[in-house]
């Protein structure tokens, strides 16, 4: 769109200023200056355009004597300044509502696409399976069960063609950033995982034929750090000998994400090797609370007994009290919950979970 400033907006109105005008009063819009010679001046302004540059428009002007100052002085006053300023708004508008369906200053609305957790649909929008609705069926959401019916519960609701694993989920009144509340023990399941376990061993000297005849699956001094370092993973315990876990510092970078570190807590650091072998393959199993406070236990398979779960999911409970931080302040159980794998969980009574005795028969 090609346009052109008139004359009455682009021109500038040339002003001569009086005696009684001093150049204190003037303001930037004014500009002075003093020519050399009293003569005849031709301005060139160079009008502004919208859209399409235009050529210049030449003002002429007197210049004429000031007796009082002694000297040539000519004012030019911008009074059109402002006038060209909003025409010039005006233009910008009509030339950007050209492109947006005549609408000035619209502008497109672009969204982000989300990625990570944002890009999960919200929990309401959720679809479960056939198989999972069914099973919810049978419990009532948000009450809390004893732990015998938790139990009979959980093994009713194993539909799935794998044996699933038994799960327990405890949410404790504990901030583990900082050392006084930090919680990471070991159990002892006394009816067993019901998965094989792979044990390995770090030792060397005398202790290297004592881990063999223990049971253990790999043993290995240097060499078997040489080939953790070169990937190779199969193992589910790596237990090491004090004197060895300087050359084991190593490979902290690799066994620290995978749980696989040895660690005095966890009972994977013992001066009594083939003591440490024995309880990881009975059913020995490390646990620890999350950066939110929650402590996750795998404490028996879907195939296991009622009373081999009770057993083990009562050692479980019994340990996690007994290993209380002693940073926790105020109640240390806020809510309890087991679970089979693929199914919904089942939510404690945590007074009646705490006080709950095995029978004489268990």
């Amino acid at each position: 769109m090609a346009t052109t400033c008139s004359t009455r907006a682009s021109s500038l109105m040339l002003t001569y200023a009086t005696s009684a005008t001093h150049p204190q009063d003037l303001s930037q819009s004014l500009i002075c200056f003093k020519p050399k010679a009293p003569s005849f001046y031709s301005l060139a302004l160079n009008s502004c355009a919208v859209g399409e540059r235009t050529s210049g428009k030449w003002v002429n002007f007197d210049a004429r004597r000031d007796t009082k100052f002694g000297g040539f002085r000519v004012v030019v006053a911008a009074v059109a300044a402002e006038a060209e300023v909003a025409d010039g708004a005006v233009a910008e508008a009509e030339v950007a509502g050209e492109g947006t369906g005549g609408v000035p200053n619209a502008t497109v609305a672009t969204t982000k696409p989300k990625t990570g957790k944002a890009a999960l649909p919200l929990k309401r929008d959720r679809t479960r399976s056939k198989r999972f609705l069914e099973i919810q069926k049978l419990r009532q959401n948000k009450q809390e069960y004893d732990v015998k019916t938790a139990i009979s519960l959980l093994m009713q609701m194993t539909s799935t063609k794998f044996v699933e694993t038994a799960e327990a989920h405890f949410r404790l009144n504990i901030d583990p950033k900082y050392n006084d509340q930090q919680l990471r023990a070991t159990v002892n399941l006394p009816k067993g995982t019901g998965q094989p376990v792979k044990v390995a061993v770090l030792t060397q000297g005398e202790k290297f034929d004592e881990a063999k005849n223990a049971g253990a699956d790999l043993v290995g001094g240097e060499d078997l750090i040489e080939q953790i370092k070169g990937g190779f993973m199969e193992f589910d315990k790596l237990i090491a000998s004090p004197d060895m876990m300087p050359k084991v510092a190593s490979l902290g970078r690799i066994l620290g994400p995978r749980g696989l570190m040895p660690n005095p807590k966890a009972g994977t650091v013992s001066t009594n090797i083939p003591q440490a072998i024995a309880e990881f393959k009975k059913g020995k199993v490390e646990y620890r609370a999350d950066k939110t406070g929650i402590v996750h236990i795998p404490f028996g398979k879907a195939d296991f007994s009622e009373d081999d779960l009770l057993v083990n999911l009562v050692s479980a409970i019994k340990s996690v009290e007994a290993n209380k931080p002693s940073g926790a302040k105020g109640v240390y159980w806020k809510s309890a919950h087991i679970c089979s794998s693929m199914g919904p969980s089942i939510r404690l009574n945590i007074r009646d979970m705490l006080d709950y005795k095995l029978p004489s028969s268990v």
